[in-house]
């Protein structure tokens, strides 16, 4: 049996009433937001199960939309995310998806657009107590918390790029915690996250970025 704190019981500081279906949901939303590199032009959010069920209730949608605009759990401006997201010019739109039953019961998929142009597509899910993890980035399958400093490195499925990258990190004496990586396809692209108890460089995204098999990173800070 897993151990759990009173401090998930009770959840972390925040805008009410639920941890699950409030600051689970901004903190979901702000997590994908770190992995921005410009600011949001538009979104959609697709809910299911008893998100789809009381979002509206719940204050999911504003906690949501305030968490990608970087709010934090506690932040008393998630009460009015729709009209400041209406005055940055951010479209968003909010889609109950009750057909799909196979998924966890706080689930968001977040089709996010950014200026630029670039696009991104992220699954979060709210595990109770304001805790949360991604389990999908452009649609593929991850296990990401957020818990640590994190770069996430989107790669060519190529020998040795990881020994490359993780090289990388030991130059710069930074210690790995975690490392895993998930992959689209043999040869396609592969999603690594690496977490460590300290802060990553910009210098080590750079010299990882010097790499010709990489082609994107994102560096999370907690």
């Amino acid at each position: 049996m897993a151990f759990i704190s009173v401090f998930e019981v009770i959840g972390p500081n925040m805008v009410g009433p639920s941890s699950s279906h409030t600051a689970g949901a901004a903190s979901i939303a702000r997590l994908a937001g770190k992995m921005l590199h410009s600011k949001v032009k538009k979104v959609n959010f697709i809910l299911y199960g008893s998100f789809a069920q009381t979002y509206q209730g719940h204050g999911t949608d504003r906690a949501l939309l305030g968490g990608l605009m970087g709010f934090e759990t506690d932040d008393v401006r998630i009460r009015d995310s729709f009209e400041i997201a209406e005055k940055e010019g951010i479209e968003f739109s909010f889609i109950a998806n009750t057909v799909e039953t196979d998924v966890h019961p706080n689930t968001v998929d977040m089709e996010i657009e950014e200026i630029s142009g670039k696009k991104l597509s992220v699954r979060g899910e709210s595990l109770g107590g304001g805790k949360v993890k991604l389990t999908r980035i452009n649609g593929v399958k991850v296990h990401f918390t957020g818990e640590y400093h994190a770069l996430i490195v989107i790669h060519k499925d190529h020998p040795g790029v990881i020994s490359k990258i993780t090289n990388v990190f030991g130059k710069m004496h930074v210690n790995i915690a975690f490392l895993r990586v998930y992959r689209e396809s043999k040869g396609g692209n592969a999603y690594m996250i690496i977490e460590s108890d300290e802060e990553i460089t910009f210098g080590s995204v750079e010299e990882i970025e010097k790499n010709p098999f990489v082609r994107e990173t994102m560096l999370i800070r907690r």
